[in-house]
């Protein structure tokens, strides 16, 4: 039965698709968040029209051996990766498509290579630490802003420590909390225009990796001040704000398209082979793919939902990258559906419908590229930061292949504890009192809608009724962060490897906790100050053993509360012309266009 409503449902998406042109991350696979991202694996939404990343007028050449057209621009990419960017500022992005953008338009003192290496990037080489892993001695090159101004290491200070400052309002301010402070400023110094002395609370596993992550990024402050009078980010929302990336924005289309131009004064200018990027703004599935195969989009990590069962292993322009990082279902802890239940009722309600899950037709029938089942949040694959890999056997929170299904009576055992009752319909499903009514929030996507649509029908075994809300991208975001949803659509890619990563995620300062754990004082939400407690002492521990002990710790404490609901590990799909060579992403979701070449 259920089989078959889904696939009523990929038809209606791809016939809706046909009307109306939108963003990516369409397949549930897709993420982005969160990150982030890096970032949240969150990306996307719907748009408005779009002009097909503005190759409309390259002109279409022959079919290649996929089957698609290729265009004829050599020094033009066209490419589609979301929707309408909520940030441009690197301060401000929490999701990976403007990280994406970030990485590809600022650079920063680390980057990533093609073989997912870590190299020095305005670094002249990679840090000097001293003995006790505390201080990190960095030496700049000689770099300038996209305006011709001279980029020093105090251009580092400032955006740093912007970061940090609350009126800023940066999801990610939490990232910077392993580097000691002198009041309220970072403990940063700078002997000359090109050195930093940074000084960390105690020795940091993952230190050289943040300093990749773009929310380090430099910032042009001139700019910003001019600007940010009154709201965070302002200086970066329209075209031709000052960068030291790659490329720089020419112009910006809202809600329909991009193009940005190679940036003369970018330190590697002469190794840039692309002279321009046209990104389209969409979160359509079916408009993109429609475009990538007339040849107006050279780049996508989208198709229809519906369409990857046909490219995958057959198509040579299909691909699926690695991925560090969890697709999975969020709760939020202080929402009005756990009023009246203690802590441990609630937990158990959100318990019992992670049990209801069915992530074995999720994987097979939604994603469709090879994903995995999640069983914890933390990811396989992530390291432990001391020599080995944080998932093992005993990582496992419930046997991911028997959710569903198999795991009715073992659910329903659970709400009974939380106070509800039941009452047999006779046909292998339950009516549930009292009743249990929800809404089910999630950005424009084939895959995510699919997803969503086969939990609705697992919940509905035990009479739970939920019913599916689509926002656009950044609404939705907006009010996932404020807490104004039930259950949500939630996924995280990487931001560095290491598991602290994806845990610091959910302390009661972090912009990122959506479940909004430790954000309220209702009577059933988990008190969450050990928690908070036990990220700072991960975060200062100098004993690299014990840290592996405490994060597990942590994640033991998040996924008790039943409040974060992992679905399966993340892998990215795409589809590239074969005329296209040298595009590059990281695990963490972040993709390069720099050194493409295209002939």
């Amino acid at each position: 039965m259920k089989k078959k409503l889904v696939a009523v449902l990929l038809a209606a998406s791809m016939a809706f698709g046909l009307t109306a042109c939108g963003n990516k991350d369409d397949s549930a696979n897709n993420a982005a968040n969160n990150a982030g991202n890096n970032t949240n694996v969150e990306n996307t939404e719907a748009a408005g029209g779009s002009d097909a990343a503005e190759g409309t007028e390259a002109g279409a050449g022959a079919e290649n051996a996929g089957g698609s057209a290729l265009n004829s621009d050599t020094g033009i990419l066209y490419i589609n990766l979301a929707s309408e960017p909520d940030y441009l500022d690197p301060a401000l992005n929490s999701s990976v498509d403007g990280g994406c953008l970030a990485v590809n338009s600022f650079a920063g003192l680390y980057t990533y290579d093609s073989t997912g290496a870590l190299i020095p990037q305005l670094a002249t080489d990679m840090p000097e630490v001293s003995e006790d892993g505390t201080v990190y001695t960095v030496k700049l090159k000689e770099s300038q802003w996209s305006n011709g101004d001279p980029l020093t290491a105090q251009d580092f200070v400032y955006s740093w420590n912007r970061v940090i400052n609350p009126d800023t309002t940066a999801d990610y301010a939490y990232l910077f909390d392993v580097i000691a402070r002198n009041g309220d400023a970072l403990a940063v110094e700078t002997p000359d225009d090109y050195t930093m002395v940074i000084t960390l609370n105690s020795p940091c596993p993952y230190f050289n990796d943040l300093m990749a992550f773009p929310t380090f990024f430099p910032v042009h402050q001139a700019s910003v001040e001019a600007a940010d009078t009154e709201v965070p980010g302002t200086w970066a929302q329209e075209a031709g704000f000052v960068c030291n990336g790659a490329y720089t924005l020419e112009s910006w289309n809202h809600d329909e398209s991009m193009v940005y131009v190679k940036n003369p004064n970018y330190y590697d200018a002469e190794n840039v082979t692309m002279d321009e990027l046209h990104f389209m703004l969409s979160a359509d599935d079916t408009a993109i793919y429609a475009a990538y195969n007339a040849g107006d989009l050279d780049y996508i990590d989208t198709v229809p939902t519906d369409e990857i069962s046909s490219l995958n292993g057959v198509n040579p322009e299909f691909g699926i990258l690695d991925n560090l990082g969890t697709y999975y279902v969020g709760f939020n802890v202080n929402d009005p559906l756990f009023d009246g239940k203690t802590v441990e009722e609630a937990a158990k309600m959100r318990q019992a419908m992670n049990l209801l899950i069915d992530r074995q037709f999720i994987v097979e029938n939604v994603g469709q590229s090879g994903q995995v089942a999640a069983d914890s949040f933390v990811p396989l694959g992530m390291a432990d930061g001391n020599g080995g890999e944080f998932k093992q056997a005993d990582t496992s929170y419930y046997d991911a292949q028997s959710t569903g299904a198999l795991m009715v009576e073992d659910a329903k055992a659970l709400f009974e504890e939380a106070g509800y009752s039941f009452t047999d319909n006779g046909d292998g499903t339950y009516a549930i009192d009292p009743a249990i009514n929800m809404t089910y929030l999630t950005n424009d996507g084939s895959g995510h809608i699919a997803a969503a649509e086969s939990m609705q029908q697992d919940f509905a075994v035990l009479g739970i009724n939920m019913e599916i809300k689509s926002e656009d991208w950044n609404v939705f975001l907006e009010n996932r962060k404020n807490g104004n949803f039930t259950i949500a659509r939630e996924g995280w890619l990487a931001d560095y490897n290491d598991p602290i990563n994806m845990l610091e995620l959910f302390t009661s300062d972090s912009g990122n906790n959506d479940m909004q754990l430790g954000k309220g004082s209702g009577e059933s939400a988990p008190d969450w100050s050990d928690y908070d407690a036990l990220i700072k002492e991960i975060r200062n521990t100098t004993d690299f053993a014990a840290r592996v002990d405490l994060l597990h710790q942590a994640e033991d404490m998040l996924m008790e509360t039943g409040a974060v609901i992992p679905l399966y590990y993340y892998n990215d799909i795409y589809m590239q012309k074969p005329n296209v060579d040298g595009i590059y992403a990281t695990v963490f979701g972040m993709k390069y266009f720099m050194y493409a070449t295209k002939n």
